[in-house]
């Protein structure tokens, strides 16, 4: 499946307002990866709809668009509950506590989910639990732009 590819010239400055997205943790992952060998689509946004369910993942390198990713830690999938758009930065809260920034998307398993790559400041999985709240909301100047 084609994730799209990065426009020429066009930043994360074109998106406007959004409003967050919302989900609920569905399943609960305990798998770190050194040489997972993902590439992020070279597309910034994606957009995700209500009752589609996506795979959380975090990475401590310093991924964006079109780049591969070998260290992820795998920790959830989440049901999305209110849609709308992800794009590359925006801040991951998990039950209202901060996990980082997206850092991509990855498309391996699309149409079933898509892996959704976070950036963060370790590989040590967050303390989850099934339930928890997930939020995905954009971010004025996320640190992993700066």
């Amino acid at each position: 499946m084609s994730g799209g590819s990065a426009i020429r010239g066009v930043s994360r400055d074109i998106y406007g307002e959004r409003r967050p997205i919302e989900g609920v943790v569905v399943a609960l992952i305990h798998i770190t990866f050194t040489d997972r060998g993902l590439t992020l689509i070279g597309s910034m946004s994606r957009a995700l709809k209500r009752g589609e369910i996506h795979e959380l993942m975090i990475t401590d390198e310093e991924a964006k668009p079109g780049s591969r990713v070998d260290r992820v830690s795998v920790i959830a999938f989440f049901e999305v509950e209110t849609g709308g758009l992800a794009v590359y930065g925006d801040e991951v809260l998990i039950d209202g506590r901060h996990i980082g920034h997206i850092a991509g998307f990855d498309l391996t398993h699309m149409p079933n989910h898509m892996n959704i790559v976070v950036k963060a400041e370790s590989l040590k999985p967050p303390p989850i639990k099934l339930g928890d709240k997930v939020r995905i909301a954009a971010h004025p100047e996320p640190k992993c732009l700066r």
